[in-house]
């Protein structure tokens, strides 16, 4: 059963805050503290966090369709009729993309975005890839059996606590099998061992500290989708949970230093919050415009410093 928590204002350590914190003091001002600020309206800077982009979209709507795909296992464990399955991703695609602000088009680096051409494409291929390795396969011979205690993406931020520390770590997919417990995760993106790694350890903690799963039973593995198929497992021992706790605790004491008021998660002057010098994060960063830099532009896919 997965606990809840009482509502507190403090802020909560997750990768994505900390990695925004160590790349742009002032993009994690806006991306956190956007209500504080007095320079810009609210509205604008709401408006440049609701951006998004191609692919996230790839990396979203992957998600959507492999939750259902596992929805509909858990339901029936008939062969998959790939048209029919295919149809739906076309559909659940246009559903999702269409009316989305894309950071493409709000900078002009193209005139629109057609999700048929620019997203759709990326979206078979992974779900095409899935559908053919055997993993698919296993799941549904090894691990249906227990289909009832599969944990879907479940509701909420993924809260939980590492050595005391407020965090938030959200599965896409734990399930048993037999004594051990799996924990998968889907990308579409390009394989970092170091942050997936990272993550993946806190996933590990999320599950023993919900269900109380001893940490030589979990199984934890990167599911990379494109170009192709790929895994990789990562073994983690209770050493390692005590050198991710001890991380987690300093990364959080370092977001702590820009908090005026940290019990109540206030923060600091945001002249304090300095931008970046690395003008790479900025071709990236949906309020470059808010610091001037709008006319920065990505130079090219590969170098996405995140």
């Amino acid at each position: 059963m997965v606990l809840s928590f009482p509502y507190t204002p403090k802020l909560g350590w997750s990768i994505s805050r900390f990695d925004t914190f160590k790349m742009c003091k002032r993009q994690y001002y806006y991306q956190y503290y956007g209500k504080f600020d007095r320079e810009f309206d609210l509205l604008r800077i709401n408006t440049l966090k609701g951006l998004t982009s191609v692919p996230l979209e790839i990396g979203n709507i992957a998600h959507e369709v492999i939750k259902t795909l596992l929805e509909r296992l858990q339901v029936t464990a008939k062969p998959i009729d790939r048209d029919r399955f295919l149809s739906y991703t076309d559909k659940e695609t246009l559903r999702i993309s269409t009316g989305k602000n894309f950071s493409e088009v709000y900078y002009k680096e193209i005139d629109s975005i057609e999700p048929r051409e620019a997203i759709l494409p990326r979206v078979h291929l992974a779900l095409t890839n899935l559908l053919d390795h055997e993993r698919l396969e296993w799941l549904m011979k090894e691990a249906i059996t227990e289909k009832d205690d599969w944990v879907i993406e479940p509701d909420g931020y993924g809260e939980c606590r590492i050595d005391g520390q407020k965090a938030y770590c959200k599965v896409d997919f734990l399930f048993p099998v037999g004594r051990e417990i799996h924990i998968y995760d889907w990308k579409t993106g390009k394989r970092d061992d170091k942050k997936h790694g990272k993550q993946m350890r806190g996933y590990v903690t999320w599950a023993h500290y919900h269900y109380g799963i001893d940490y030589d039973r979990i199984k934890p593995t990167v599911a990379y989708l494109l170009p192709e198929y790929k895994e990789r497992s990562i073994q983690i021992d209770q050493d390692d949970i005590e050198v991710f706790a001890d991380r987690i605790r300093e990364e959080s004491e370092e977001m702590y230093e820009f908090c005026e008021d940290v019990e109540e998660n206030v923060p600091r002057p945001k002249e304090v919050f300095q931008m970046t010098d690395n003008l790479k994060i900025c071709a990236w960063c949906n309020y470059r415009e808010l610091c001037g830099r709008e006319d920065v532009r990505p130079s090219a896919p590969e170098e996405i410093p995140f």
